[in-house]
Order: structure tokens, then sequence, then C-alpha cells
């Protein structure tokens, strides 16, 4: 039974079209949006959220969209206390505030995906990479990779990848790095065979960096990005073009849905193999 079908009994039906019946858990957190038009209803969306999953501790409503340098978003506290959970997804766990990092388990079979591709002994950059859930993918999927050189710019997340490395017993293949990508990946210029780019808003910006950081042979570079499906192909050319500014060349290009992000929107993942 879904959240709709829960209220159908509590809300009339002028008030069950604002619904909106996604929402995220992570752990024992819960996050959903609560339309102003349903605000007065907050606490009826709370039973209903309990009813479906008796072991959340903390329920959040969305404040406002994701922002900043960070990603987060303003939440407002519903239900709970404000506290860290830890979140399992495909055999490792993944700790951290909501509040204070950014992490989405949408994506828990996409990073699988991602993890799936890395094959041994190769070395890994993940950049914008939170408390780490995609660089623990790979390490726990691929246990004889090289290295995933793991770039945060946030010191709350960055502390969280720390522990979750940790907690995973992941330290001999996750290399946490705290700082901006654009200041940090100087040193990894020719050392990786592979780049994930999981920032959708704002990574074309890092592109020939993401190049630069590849090993001479060539490598691959997962870039992620929100656009209209119609538009790919543009997207491909001015990727493409990116990338050979800094002496390399596309040689191949696979591009998957990710998930949709808004009404003809959606998010794609771009694998881009670089010679």
């Amino acid at each position: 039974m879904d959240l709709k079908e829960l209220l159908e009994k509590r809300l009339p039906e002028r008030e069950l079209q604002f619904l909106k019946g996604a929402f995220d858990v992570i752990g024992e957190v819960a996050i959903i949006e609560i339309p102003e038009e349903l605000s007065h209803r907050e606490r009826d969306i709370v039973d209903a959220l309990l009813d479906m999953h008796p072991r959340l501790k903390t329920i959040y409503s969305k404040g406002s969209e994701r922002k900043g340098v960070y990603r987060l978003r303003e939440l407002k506290l519903i239900y709970g206390e404000e506290k860290e959970t830890e979140h399992k997804e495909h055999g490792y766990r993944i700790r951290l505030d909501v509040s204070k990092v950014f992490f989405s388990p949408r994506e828990a079979n996409e990073r699988q995906r991602i993890a799936r591709l890395v094959r041994p002994r190769e070395n890994v950059m993940v950049m914008f990479a939170g408390a780490g859930p995609y660089s623990i993918a790979i390490a726990k999927h691929q246990p004889k990779v090289g290295k995933v050189f793991s770039v945060e710019i946030n010191p709350d997340a960055y502390k969280y990848m720390i522990e979750n490395v940790r907690i995973n017993k992941a330290g001999d293949k996750v290399v946490p790095v705290l700082g901006d990508v654009d200041d940090v990946c100087t040193p990894y210029f020719g050392k990786c065979d592979r780049v994930v780019m999981p920032l959708p808003k704002g990574a074309y910006e890092y592109i020939k960096l993401a190049a630069k950081c590849l090993k001479k042979g060539g490598g691959v570079i997962h870039y992620y990005f929100l656009s209209s499906p119609d538009a790919l192909d543009e997207i491909k050319e001015i990727v493409s073009v990116d990338i050979q500014s800094v002496g390399r060349k596309v040689k191949a290009v696979k591009t998957a849905k990710v998930s949709e992000y808004a009404p003809k929107t959606l998010k794609f993942c771009m694998d881009i193999r670089v010679k």
C-alpha cells in the first residue's frame, strides 16, 4: 500500500490531488515534500509514513530545493529529533546527517552499475564524493580496485566519508580528499583509469579537469547531468569539444537515464570512453 492509499480515508479527494507520494527513506529518517495546500494535514501525513515505515525515528519536510556548494536543502523537523542515521544498501553502510550532507537513496542502483564497471587494479577518481557512497560501493563490489580518490568540499561530508571508510573496512582502497576539485585534483593528473562525476548541476564545468585525471592511455568519465531527452546530441557534442581541447579524444559515448528530476527533465549519466 502506498502513501496515497493510506491517506484516502483521512483526506478528501480535493486535498489528495496535492499529495506528492514520493519520499526518501534514509536509514531511520524520511524526507517528504508537503505542499502548502496540505500543511494543515502534516500530522496525518506523518502518521501514514509511520504506518508504512514503523522504524522511522525522524521525519523532515522539504523547506527548499537543494542549493549552495554543498547541495543541501532546508529541512523542517516534523517528527522525532534531529540525529544522524545509518543507511544500508547492497551490503554496505553509509552513516550521515541528512541536514548536513547530500545523499540520494534513489541512486543505489546507479552506484551499483558504476561499481560493476570497475575492473581490478583500476584507479578511480570520484569527484563530489559526499559521504562516500559511490566510493564505498566501488570498493565493496571490486575488492581488487587500486585506489579510489574521493574528493569532497563539504567538511561535514568529508568527516562522514572517513567514518564510512572505517565502518566498511575500505581504508586500503578509498582515499578521502578534502577540498574543491579545482584545487586538489592536480596531483592525480594522469593517474586514473576512471572518473565519476555525480553532480548533476554544474559538473560540465569540470569535464576538462576529469579528462586531465585520466591516464595517458585513456579511460572512462561518468558524467552526470540534467536534460530533456531531445538535447542529448547537443550535450554530447559540447562535451566532446571540451575533452578535445585538453588534447584527448572521445572514442565512444553511451548515455543512460538515471532518474526523473522534474517534468520534462531527466537525470542522465554519459559514459564517455576517452583516449
